[in-house]
């Protein structure tokens, strides 16, 4: 992908290595913590031992990162490469949706983002990496830990700079769900057609009319991004998490849609370039 004469965002706010505590609220977009705490009440499992389980989990990850990336002043240094390639997909998502709404005679509020490590405090509650990246509607920030790129690409198999900017992109489809109105009255049913399901998947949607439109004014795309960004979206569907974490799928507790339909929607929106074209609440098929 095709990044570097872009310009930086400056709605970058880095917490990595400050730490932080907190409650848990509601978020959007989180994928592996949320998956195994829905999964877990579904079968009658308090949530409060998974919640403990991530805890624990986390804390041999959170601290060398963030020493790691710690510089003189307490925090990682400005201009290290994940934050650069993050700043640039924002401001590519600022442009894009900026002149969207501008085209439908709306005003965009562009979202901030938050790089942290290990967990923070978010105007949804406790952010942890174990969560997977998020989108928060209380603050319109999405918070993310670069170690779930990590993640994506040696655990979930997808690799590559754009399967990243696709994940930025998801987040960001979730704040422009919010600017449009549609978070507030999409509901958060699970289950393979429920109201969670077709909110991720027209986030995915959202982030392939990014993908289309950037591309279409700055060529960011190169060759073999188009099947990264899928493989990414593939990754991260409901069914495929599940088997990997328990061995079967389980469909009543599904949240973000299978890989299929993620992979689908991804595309649907990026040949179109067209938000008209990611209603996923009136498809009768998803």
């Amino acid at each position: 992908m095709r990044l570097d004469d872009e310009r930086e965002s400056g709605n970058i706010e880095d917490r990595r290595g400050a730490g932080g505590g907190g409650g848990r609220g509601f978020r959007v977009g989180g994928i592996g913590g949320i998956l195994l705490i829905l999964g877990a009440m579904y079968f009658g499992v308090d949530p409060r031992i998974v919640m403990n389980f991530l805890d624990m989990l986390e804390s041999p990850h959170s601290s060398a990162p963030a020493q790691q990336a710690s510089s003189s002043s307490g925090g990682a240094p400005a201009d290290d490469a994940g934050r650069q390639f993050t700043a640039r997909v924002l401001a590519s998502t600022e442009d894009v949706w900026g002149s969207y709404f501008r085209q439908m005679n709306r005003t965009y509020h562009d979202p901030g983002l938050v790089l942290f490590t290990g967990r923070t405090q978010s105007g949804c509650g406790f952010a942890q990496t174990v969560s997977g990246p998020f989108y928060c509607p209380a603050d319109q920030k999405i918070y993310l830990d670069l170690a779930f790129f990590q993640e994506l690409q040696n655990h979930l198999g997808a690799r590559g700079n754009a399967a990243q900017a696709y994940v930025i992109a998801h987040e960001v489809g979730h704040h422009v769900q919010d600017e449009l109105g549609i978070l507030r009255h999409a509901g958060s049913s699970a289950g393979a057609a429920g109201s969670s399901v077709r909110t991720e998947l027209q986030a995915d949607c959202l982030a392939g009319v990014w993908a289309r439109r950037a591309d279409q004014a700055r060529g960011i795309l190169e060759s073999g991004d188009v099947e990264n960004s899928m493989n990414a979206a593939a990754a991260v569907g409901d069914d495929r998490l599940q088997k990997q974490a328990q061995g079967y799928a389980v469909p009543d507790s599904f949240t973000h849609g299978t890989s299929a339909q993620r992979a689908r929607w991804f595309r649907r929106g990026l040949d179109s370039g067209d938000i008209g074209q990611c209603d996923t609440f009136s498809a009768s098929s998803l």
